[in-house]
């Protein structure tokens, strides 16, 4: 999937054909239209090794397989600068255990606009786009303004029923630095001190 393959993005319509490779095994090819199919649809998530946004979900995302087996499950880490190599050593150091593939230039998250992660997208069995955004609030479970955003959505989807909120803003880290290179050093000429006459 290229940059080429940019469009408009509405609830309702199908998503790119995502093809990448896993992390862990790059051999391994997961592809969005064949994974959602065998099963009720499938949940990708934009995500990086090194976002603290992402951190707080660790147990959540280990157990989202089991809770969903009717759902795909991959993450997708696409942030700049982030190699193979630190992924890896993340899932290792973290004992994180669910699929994560590589996005090697951020070509899919720019396709499917996404800067920051984390952020969801939920298809269909046919891979048409049910839900994107946040996984919650960013609240705890247990603080009394906590919404979960991801889940209800999966529950209407299992239950063949609209998304009440098929869109909710996402936040986390960014995808791609919002800061510059400098081309070259700077160099800084010291003024002269003026003579008093």
């Amino acid at each position: 999937m290229s940059t080429e393959q940019r469009s408009e993005q509405l609830i309702g319509t199908l998503l790119p054909d995502i093809t990448l490779s896993s992390v862990t095994a790059p051999q391994d090819t997961w592809r969005l239209r064949e994974m959602a199919a065998r099963g009720r649809g499938a949940v990708v998530l934009f995500w990086s090794s090194v976002c603290s946004h992402c951190a707080r979900y660790d147990q959540y995302l280990n157990a989202f397989s089991a809770r969903h087996p009717e759902l795909a499950f991959a993450a997708i880490a696409s942030r700049q600068d982030e190699t193979a190599d630190d992924v890896r050593a993340a899932l290792a150091a973290r004992q994180l255990v669910f699929p994560t593939l590589y996005d090697p230039g951020s070509a899919v998250a720019h396709a499917l606009f996404t800067q920051q992660t984390p952020r969801v997208f939920l298809v269909d069995a046919e891979s048409r786009l049910i839900y994107r955004g946040a996984i919650d609030n960013f609240k705890y479970p247990e603080d009394s303004e906590y919404e979960a955003y991801l889940e209800p959505a999966i529950e209407s989807l299992l239950a063949g029923r609209p998304v009440a909120r098929p869109d909710t803003p996402s936040f986390g880290c960014a995808i791609s630095s919002v800061y510059y290179t400098i081309p070259r050093p700077l160099t800084i000429t010291p003024r002269t001190a003026v003579k008093k006459t």
